[in-house]
């Protein structure tokens, strides 16, 4: 027996941005309660000599790769679109130390693109990134699933 098993591991955060040009209020600086939800699927470890015997990863592992790849990077980071007037970045350089810049709209839709690029990047060749969940508020949230990204 070898069965295929998902396993899911949560993650919280606190961001800030803004999205440049946006027609509603979204466009002004403001801050979400981030959840991301991260599922791998694979084959549960069958060497017997495995410290990781019966795991199809090690859930601290996991964690380890959400936290530096994302997690602790945009954690209480005001994260802008990098083609705002540089004067504005430079301004608020000057008064808030940890500001982000992307190369895209920081929609949760297009973050969760990008972290499951930079996910899928750092997992072992056995385990696949199966599906994520960004949620931005309690009734708002954007999924990521690999069917649909093959």
């Amino acid at each position: 027996m070898n069965p295929t098993i998902r396993i899911t591991k949560e993650f919280k955060f606190e961001m800030a941005h803004a999205l440049k040009g946006y027609d509603g209020p979204c466009r002004n600086i403001h801050g979400h309660s981030y959840e991301l939800l991260v599922t791998i699927s694979g084959h549960p470890i069958s060497d017997i000599n495995s410290p990781k015997l019966g795991m199809v990863m090690d859930f601290g592992d996991l964690k380890k790769i959400v936290r530096e790849t994302i997690v602790d990077v945009l954690d209480h980071a005001l994260v802008l679109n990098s083609s705002m007037p540089k004067d504005l970045i430079e301004k608020l350089s000057e008064n808030f130390e940890k500001i982000i810049l992307l190369d895209y709209q920081p929609t949760s839709e297009l973050m969760i693109a990008d972290f499951a690029n930079r996910i899928v990047e750092k997992l072992p060749p056995d385990v696949n990134l199966r599906y994520m969940l960004l949620r931005e508020t309690v009734t708002s949230y954007a999924e990521w699933f690999a069917e649909d990204n093959a």
